[in-house]
């Protein structure tokens, strides 16, 4: 795929930062998105996070007649084809684009002022096995800037699987050397640090988390977010909501990393009520905002 299709393929829905702008303009066209606070129609279940306590997998609680089982059992088969689809594209997406994109995409994250005023994030390190938009940038920026600069700090949550349940934590870590390789030879946080004291967990946290950076495989601009089937994040992000509401928090912003050719029409990546819609995108042409909180963090009316 051309550099020139897959531009092709995010169209005027994206934001193009122009050269000749501060780093902070962005250009903010006329999008049409459905809101993503309000409630979704029925035949489309979509839920913002900590409102439905079902699971992606294929045990889910509370889902009522044969037929809704049924239905449900559809939509988790339509995913898989999704799936298959992105993954067959993502395999064959030439090594010099791929490179371009994740650096395009690195440089809009940490140029912007919503990144630059976070104090505290969670993000993920990215897997190439897995054709994940690079991060290695965004976290040795976060990382290199932890001490030199008190304004610059930030304080760095980035998960670890517990188990195959959908269980994941999200923990601190303040170096690259706090990680270690899991048996899929994934990058993780230690359970404890050098001197064995166990890690600072988000869940145990005083103050609230600013920022999500996530990944996925497949995005729209409705906000529609596939991953890749495990249930880590969405539960993850339904726990962090229910914990951000008693604790009073405001909401963290839900931003995603996306390659061109993730992204994909509006209404063709299927959803459960289990699922978590997401507040931005960030493309390798620019932001593309989805909810009223994300137009609101970036300074611009509906």
């Amino acid at each position: 795929m051309s550099k020139h299709n897959s531009a092709q393929m995010i169209g005027a829905c994206v934001f193009h930062i122009a050269a000749t702008l501060p780093k902070s303009s962005l250009f903010f066209p006329k999008i049409s998105t459905r809101p993503v606070f309000s409630s979704p129609p029925r035949s489309r279940p979509v839920i913002r996070a900590g409102v439905a306590m079902t699971t992606t997998t294929s045990t889910t609680t509370d889902i009522g007649s044969d037929k809704d089982r049924e239905e449900l059992e559809s939509v988790f088969k339509q995913k898989r084809v999704v799936r298959s689809s992105v993954r067959r594209t993502l395999k064959s997406m030439d090594p010099s684009l791929r490179s371009q994109e994740d650096d395009a995409i690195q440089k809009i994250v940490v140029e912007s002022s919503w990144f630059r005023s976070c104090c505290r994030l969670c993000a993920y390190i990215s897997c190439r096995s897995l054709n994940e938009v690079d991060t290695s940038q965004i976290l040795s920026e976060i990382l290199q800037n932890r001490d030199a600069n008190i304004e610059a700090s930030k304080k760095l949550y980035v998960p670890r699987v517990e188990d195959k349940n959908s269980n994941m934590r999200m923990l601190h870590i303040s170096q690259m050397d706090d990680l270690i390789a899991n048996s899929m030879n994934i990058l993780e946080p230690a359970p404890v640090d050098a001197k064995g004291n166990e890690r600072e967990e988000v869940m145990q946290t005083d103050e609230p988390i600013d920022l999500f950076i996530l990944p996925g495989l497949a995005f729209d601009r409705s906000g529609r977010r596939l991953g890749r089937g495990g249930g880590y994040y969405d539960t993850f992000l339904r726990r962090y909501h229910d914990l951000a509401q008693e604790k009073k928090w405001r909401k963290p912003l839900l931003v995603a990393l996306s390659y061109s050719p993730q992204i994909l029409d509006e209404g063709t990546i299927p959803m459960t009520p289990s699922d978590v819609l997401i507040d931005a995108l960030v493309t390798p042409s620019g932001v593309v905002p989805i909810s009223p909180a994300a137009f609101e963090r970036f300074g611009v009316l509906f």
